[in-house]
């Protein structure tokens, strides 16, 4: 008999995931289009950038038959910007805002035209360019962690300064990291979590501390209200329960 698996993607299936972002590529031989799953890729044709799939992209690279492009928010000035956003004492606990959504296709008479077209438009994690060199340099994606551990790992040679960049999303996951967990002290209130801006990765480390969590504070909060029904029950059974209302009317009287 199989276990149950945990809620969620694990951290291994968002990495998975993560191979559908696309990336630009800068081809060293002519290769035709291929017809994909998730639809067809363009030709390549040297020395023009196209965008690929990153797992095809990382098997070129590992074949020598291309080059990857590192996007611009992949580079030691983009993740500076974002590490002093994220470490501002006045956006202390805020997360750095994500890639822009681009305007629904097709929309051009406000929201009731949006209603009545036909057209699905994506949010993140399903950008079509959140990791491509079109992105925005000073917004991370929404699979910025694995986009980046894969890219160091596979295709270092084709970064300016991967050691900067390396460090820099190290910093940059200690930072955001810690600003997760001090969120989560409002758990206990019974507050919630604001997660704008986080990744697919932050969010798969902290889903299973999260949610052993809020059902900590359930029981205790269980516990707490059956020891409070408990006592009312005992009060009216010794005759308790109206006690402070009459003396309160013998004290008007009086």
């Amino acid at each position: 008999m199989a276990l149950p698996l945990p809620p969620g993607l694990t951290a291994s299936e968002v990495g998975f995931l993560c191979e559908m972002e696309l990336v630009t590529v800068i081809p060293r031989q002519r290769l035709e289009g291929l017809e994909l799953l998730g639809g067809p890729t363009q030709p390549l044709n040297p020395p023009f950038p196209t965008p690929l799939p990153l797992w095809l992209a990382l098997l070129l690279k590992k074949q020598k038959r291309a080059n990857i492009n590192p996007p611009a928010w992949l580079s030691v000035d983009g993740l500076s910007h974002i590490h002093d956003f994220e470490t501002d004492t006045r956006t202390a606990e805020v997360f750095s805002p994500s890639q822009a959504l681009p305007p629904p296709a097709g929309v051009r008479h406000g929201y009731e035209d949006y209603l009545s077209s036909d057209v699905i438009d994506f949010a993140p994690p399903f950008l079509a360019n959140s990791s491509t060199t079109g992105a925005q340099a000073d917004a991370l994606p929404y699979h910025w962690l694995e986009v980046g551990h894969l890219l160091l790992t596979h295709a270092a040679d084709d970064f300016d300064d991967p050691e900067g960049v390396r460090r820099l999303l190290r910093d940059l996951r200690e930072v955001r990291m810690s600003k997760l967990r001090k969120g989560f002290k409002v758990l206990d209130a019974g507050a919630g979590v604001k997660l704008n801006g986080v990744g697919g990765m932050e969010i798969a480390e902290v889903r299973g501390f999260v949610g052993g969590m809020v059902d900590g504070l359930r029981k205790i909060n269980r516990s707490r209200e059956e020891s409070r029904r408990e006592r009312e029950a005992e009060d009216r059974e010794n005759g308790l329960g109206g006690s402070s209302y009459q003396d309160d009317e013998d004290d008007m009287q009086l």
